[in-house]
C-alpha cells in the first residue's frame, strides 16, 4: 500500500467509528458547510499522526492516548501527497453562500496549506536536531503534559515509552538520509544536543531510573505498583541504551558531517529557503533587505528611549552628580558611554541577582499574581484555564533559552506552563522578570492561546494554527501592555529598572531583525552577531550566545516577534485615530484575540472592518 491516496483512504476507514463518522473528530454542525468541516476532518487526523500528544486533547474519546507520532520518511512524504490532495479538494468547494465564518475558516486554510506545502519543500525533517529540538528535547517532557488522571493514563503513558526507541531510531535514519545528500544543520547548534542526550543515560539514572524525566508520573505511586516497576523496566533497558545510542551517532557521525557555515543562504536550500522561512514566520511578503533596515530602526529608537530611562534611574544620579553644583568629572554626556557604563553596571551589581533557584522561581510567581490583578483594565473576556510557571527541565536548561511556555488543556487536568529557566542565576536579572512574565504567562501566550483553545463550535484544526508573527508579535506586544495596567505615567513599569529591563527585551527583539538577516542572507559571523548585540543591549553574555545559537538553527523565525508586534501596534494606532474618543481597549484586543491565531494579513483586514462598523 505504497500510494499516498490509498493510505490515507485505509487511515481514514480505520479511524470510521460505527455511526459512519470519523472517530473522535467533532459533527458539522448545522449551520457549517459539511464539505469543508470534511476536510477540517481529514486534516486533524493527519495533524494528529504528526503529533498525537499535542493533537489528542482536541479530539474526543480515548483511543490515541498511547500514541507517538510516525516520523518516518515514508510518513513525511506521503502525508505531503496527502497535503496536496487535500488543498486541491478546497480549491474545488464551491463557495458561493458561505457564512462570512465559513469563509474565514476557507481562506485560512488555503493559507495555511500552502504555507504547508511550501515549507515541506525543504524537508526539514531531515535535519530534526539541535539545542532546541529532538528527541533529546522534546521525548522526555510530556510526563509532565499528557493527562494522568487514572491508571489507563499511565498504561497509555507506558506504551509511548515503549516507542520511544522506534521514535529515534527513526530520528537517526532521517539524518542519515539528510548526510547522504548533504541536507545538514550548522554544526554548532548540534553540539549542545550531545550532551542533552547523555543527561538521559546519566549515571543517576543507571543507577535509579526513577530519576530520569519519563518516570515522572510514577513518582507518587508506591514503588511496588506493577505500572511503576514496568516504567523503571522500559527506561532502564530501552530508553537509557538508546539515548546513548543517540549521543554517540551525533558524535561520531553527524557532527563532523555538518557543516561549518551558519547562514541559511550557505544551506542546501540557499537564499531561496531562507525567504520561504521568513514569509512562514512573519506572514508577510517582506524581503531580508527590508527586515534588516526596519531592524536598524527599531534599534536606533529604542536606543534612545533607554538612554531616557537610564537618566530616571538613582544610578544615574549617583555617577552624574545630576542636581549637584559640583558634579563629579564624568557627568554622562556621551550617550554611548553613559549606556556601557550602565549596562556593565546592571550586568555586575549583585542585587539585581538571586542565589538561589528557588528564590528566582517564587520572584516569576509573585509577579504572575500582581499581574493578574490588573488584567480586567485591558481585556473583557479572560480564559478559564489556570497556568503555573515551573522550572525549565535541568538536563534542557544550561542551553535553553531563558522562558518558554507549554500550553494547557482542561480535557487532560493540565494547566498551561510557563517554563522558566533557573539556571546560571547570575544570568537572569531581576529587571527582566516583569517583561518576561507579561510575554509568557498573562495577558501574553497563556492568554492568548488559552482563549482561542476556549472558542466554542471551532473545529480543532483551527486551534493548530499557530501563526509566529501572531502569536508571538502578541507576546512582545503583551510585554508592552504593561505601560497601560495600574496607575501612573508608566504602568507596571513604575521602576526605571524593570522599564529598562522591558525595553531591554524590546532590544532584543528589534536585534533579531538585524541579527537573523545578517546571519542568513548577509554572510553575518557568529561572533560579528555576539558583538552586535553585546553593543546594544543588557542581556548576559550567556543568553546573547544562546540566542544567536538558536536564530542560527531556527531561520526567520526570531522575525516574527518584533514585525508582529509592530503590526498590531500599528492597528491599535490606526483604529485608535479613526474611532477617536469612543476608542475601546478592551473591545480592540477582543477582535484581536477573538478568532484564535491569525495571518497577519487576515488580521489586518478583520481590524478594518471592525473600524468600520465603529464609525458608521
Amino acid at each position: 500500500m505504497n500510494h499516498p491516496i490509498l493510505r490515507l483512504v485505509f487511515v481514514l476507514l480505520a479511524l470510521l467509528g460505527s455511526s459512519g463518522s470519523f472517530a473522535g473528530v467533532p459533527d458539522c454542525p448545522d449551520d457549517r458547510d459539511a464539505g469543508l468541516w470534511g476536510i477540517m476532518n481529514q486534516l486533524i487526523l493527519i495533524e494528529f499522526a504528526v503529533d498525537p500528544i499535542g493533537v489528542a486533547p482536541l479530539l474526543d474519546g480515548d483511543s490515541r492516548n498511547g500514541k507517538l507520532g510516525d516520523i518516518t520518511a515514508e510518513a513525511h512524504r506521503e502525508r505531503n501527497a496527502q497535503l496536496r490532495m487535500i488543498r486541491e479538494d478546497l480549491r474545488d468547494l464551491d463557495t458561493h453562500g458561505f457564512t462570512e465564518v465559513d469563509q474565514l475558516d476557507a481562506d485560512l486554510l488555503a493559507y495555511w496549506l500552502d504555507d504547508r506545502l511550501a515549507m515541506s519543500a525543504m524537508d526539514g525533517w531531515m535535519m530534526p536536531v539541535g539545542s532546541m529540538s529532538g528527541p533529546q528535547v522534546w521525548l522526555p517532557q510530556p510526563g509532565s503534559r499528557v493527562r494522568m488522571l487514572s491508571e489507563q493514563d499511565r498504561k497509555d503513558y507506558l506504551t509511548r515509552l515503549r516507542r520511544v526507541p522506534i521514535v529515534i531510531g527513526d530520528t537517526i535514519d532521517n539524518m542519515r538520509l539528510g548526510m547522504d545528500v548533504g541536507r545538514v544543520p550548522p554544526r554548532v547548534i548540534v553540539l549542545p544536543a550531545v550532551a542533552q542526550c547523555l543527561a538521559q543515560a546519566s549515571t543517576e539514572i543507571r543507577e535509579d531510573a526513577s530519576k530520569s524525566p519519563f518516570y515522572k508520573p510514577f513518582t507518587e505511586m508506591d514503588a511496588s505498583d506493577p505500572l511503576a516497576i514496568e516504567a523503571r523496566k522500559i527506561i532502564s533497558e530501552r530508553i537509557v541504551p538508546v539515548y546513548t545510542e543517540l549521543a554517540l551517532f551525533l558524535q561520531n557521525e553527524y557532527i563532523p558531517a555538518c557543516r561549518d557555515t551558519i547562514g541559511a543562504a550557505d544551506g542546501f536550500d540557499g537564499i531561496v529557503g531562507y525567504n520561504a522561512s521568513l514569509m512562514h514566520h512573519t506572514t508577510l511578503a517582506l524581503s531580508a533587505q527590508q527586515i534588516h533596515t526596519k531592524g536598524l530602526d527599531e534599534v536606533a529608537r529604542i536606543k534612545g528611549e533607554m538612554i531616557e530611562v537610564i537618566r530616571q534611574t538613582d544610578w544615574y544620579e549617583m555617577v552624574t552628580g545630576a542636581g549637584l553644583t559640583d558634579p563629579p568629572v564624568w557627568a554622562g554626556h556621551d550617550d554611548e558611554e553613559l549606556f556601557a557604563r550602565f549596562v556593565e553596571f546592571l550586568r555586575t551589581a549583585p542585587e539585581f541577582y538571586y542565589t538561589e533557584p528557588q528564590d528566582l522561581l517564587d520572584g516569576y510567581r509573585a509577579i504572575g499574581k500582581m499581574i493578574d490583578g490588573h488584567l480586567p483594565e485591558l481585556f473583557s473576556v479572560l480564559p478559564r484555564l489556570p497556568y503555573g510557571v515551573l522550572p525549565l527541565p535541568a538536563y534542557s536548561a544550561d542551553s535553553g533559552p531563558t522562558a518558554y511556555y507549554y500550553s494547557g488543556s482542561a480535557k487532560t487536568g493540565r494547566a498551561g506552563n510557563f517554563m522558566a529557566n533557573l539556571s546560571r542565576l547570575d544570568q537572569r536579572p531581576k529587571y527582566e522578570m516583569l517583561a518576561l512574565t507579561l510575554h509568557e504567562a498573562m495577558p501574553g501566550h497563556h492568554l492568548q492561546i488559552a482563549l482561542a483553545q476556549e472558542i466554542e463550535g471551532q473545529h480543532p484544526i483551527r486551534k493548530r494554527m499557530g501563526f509566529t508573527g501572531f502569536v508571538e508579535g502578541w507576546g512582545l506586544y503583551a510585554e508592552k501592555l504593561g505601560l497601560d495596567m495600574g496607575t501612573g505615567e508608566y504602568g507596571l513599569y513604575s521602576d526605571p529598572y524593570d522599564n529598562f529591563g522591558r525595553l531591554s527585551y524590546e532590544m532584543w527583539r528589534a536585534m533579531r531583525l538585524v541579527v537573523d538577516t545578517g546571519i542568513h542572507s548577509m554572510g553575518w559571523s557568529r561572533d560579528q552577531a555576539i558583538g552586535y548585540m553585546q553593543g546594544n543591549s543588557a542581556l548576559s553574555l550567556h543568553n546573547i550566545e544562546a540566542e544567536v545559537d538558536r536564530y542560527i538553527g531556527w531561520p526567520g523565525q526570531a522575525t516574527g516577534y518584533k514585525i508582529g508586534e509592530l503590526k498590531i501596534l500599528e492597528l491599535r494606532a490606526r483604529a485608535k485615530e479613526a474611532i477617536g474618543d469612543s476608542f475601546d481597549l478592551r473591545e480592540f484586543h477582543f477582535v484581536v484575540l477573538g478568532d484564535g491565531a491569525l495571518p497577519l494579513p487576515v488580521l489586518e483586514a478583520k481590524v478594518k472592518r471592525w473600524i468600520a462598523t465603529q464609525i458608521e
